[in-house]
């Protein structure tokens, strides 16, 4: 992580908000047991979870839909930041 990264500060770059907290604790699913699900790491899974993801595959987002029974918008939203 780089040291001006901060805890609760969106990364630079993009506006995209994820919303994984909420709909794992909707399912009453751990971040583990949806990485094991999906076939990708915790630390993955906690990148995307934190915001700090930079992008993610189609085939990840797809197994994450799938299993969250969800759609791609119920996972990430557009938040524009206010103009200065």
């Amino acid at each position: 992580m780089a040291a001006d990264d901060q805890e609760g500060q969106e990364p630079e770059g993009h506006d995209i908000e994820v919303h994984l907290d909420r709909l794992l604790d909707e399912r009453g699913m751990t971040l583990t047991e949806l990485a094991h699900r999906v076939g990708v790491t915790n630390v993955n899974l906690s990148v995307l979870k934190n915001g700090r993801a930079k992008a993610i595959r189609f085939t990840t987002l797809t197994r994450i839909c799938e299993v969250l029974e969800c759609q791609p918008g119920d996972l990430l939203s557009h938040r524009p930041k206010p103009s200065r």
